[in-house]
């Protein structure tokens, strides 16, 4: 019944207004090509007429698939997700699907639900970022027939589709450029290690140190409990709490976030960016470039990242030869002010 009370117009109206039968309007909704254009100009202006509106739910239980993906993304008041999220949008759009984007917010039985709902709601192909990537339940979904491809992160094996970044690369050239910038002693700055991305850019630090054969105590390690900004800004007040023999001059984070919540602590304490202490952020998401002093960063091609694996997952609901992928971008250094020689500090 509709907000009036009024029952909505079925196909049987249609075909009754029209003056056509039910399978002339199914083909006018399934398969226009199949009918002479004065036949169908007819049967759409009774659909304006009467108010139609095709209900997509009935058709995905005939025919048994959905016109819908879904994306579970692990943070969504992180911007890199929801970059991710619009190149997904993107490629579906393309192939005339629309997706259900969800946040698990970094919790595992969250996840876990969204995966049960949208099994139940017969999407056509699900692509997360997992809590865990190793998790056995990932394996339930393909095993039921629901595509499943891993986004930003990597799975000790080859049963799943994946698209991600090479952050033990990614690591080393943040590391490596604070090092040519003559910095003797820098900060990681990021967890929890069970984030694998947070050990995998550590490893590319501490890779940096061995190639230019320095001891690995150059690195002070300065952990968070998540990748936020709040995190960052208590990381900028242990780090200028060191004593002047152990406090680095420089810090590499794990991610924007927290390179920009350390910007924040550090302008709040009046230490000197990029004079008293150079920073290097990760994602190089759009605030990045917009903060007061502009964050060098490293680059993952977001949008990409998502496309991709919308690319793929389409062709493993769709091709029965197909096979798993696991796709692995470069990341690219954008070098700006904040620790940039010569820059104006603030």
């Amino acid at each position: 019944m509709g907000d009036n009370g009024r029952r909505s117009a079925s196909v049987k109206d249609v075909a009754k207004a029209a003056g056509v039968s039910l399978g002339t309007v199914s083909n006018v909704l399934n398969r226009p090509d199949q009918v002479t254009a004065k036949t169908r100009d007819r049967v759409l202006a009774a659909m304006a007429e009467l108010g139609f509106v095709r209900n997509e739910g009935a058709r995905q239980l005939r025919v048994g698939r959905s016109s819908t993906i879904a994306y579970v993304m692990l943070d969504a008041a992180n911007p890199f997700f929801t970059d991710v999220a619009q190149g997904i949008e993107d490629t579906a759009e393309t192939a005339d699907l629309s997706v259900f984007s969800c946040n698990s917010n970094n919790q595992a039985d969250r996840e876990a639900a969204y995966l049960n709902r949208l099994e139940q709601q017969r999407v056509q192909g699900v692509l997360i970022t997992p809590v865990d990537p190793d998790h056995p339940s990932l394996e339930d979904l393909p095993r039921r027939g629901t595509p499943l491809v891993i986004v930003d992160r990597t799975r000790s094996t080859n049963t799943h589709c994946s698209v991600a970044v090479d952050d033990v690369l990614g690591g080393r050239l943040a590391a490596q450029h604070l090092l040519d910038q003559g910095h003797e002693r820098f900060a990681f700055v990021g967890g929890p290690d069970t984030i694998g991305q947070v050990r995998d850019r550590r490893q590319g630090a501490y890779a940096a140190l061995d190639a230019a054969r320095l001891p690995h105590d150059r690195l002070v390690e300065v952990a968070t409990t998540a990748l936020t900004v709040a995190e960052g800004r208590g990381a900028g007040e242990r780090i200028a709490g060191l004593g002047n023999d152990t406090r680095p001059t420089a810090a590499m984070c794990a991610n924007d976030l927290l390179a920009l919540g350390l910007l924040q602590q550090c302008v709040a304490l009046g230490v000197r960016v990029p004079g008293d202490l150079a920073i290097v952020g990760y994602d190089d998401i759009e605030f990045a470039a917009a903060a007061a002093v502009p964050l060098t960063s490293v680059r993952q091609p977001r949008r990409q990242l998502g496309a991709r694996a919308t690319e793929l997952l389409l062709d493993e609901a769709a091709n029965p030869d197909h096979q798993h992928q696991q796709v692995l971008f470069t990341p690219e250094l954008v070098v700006r002010a904040s620790t940039r020689s010569g820059a104006g500090d603030l």
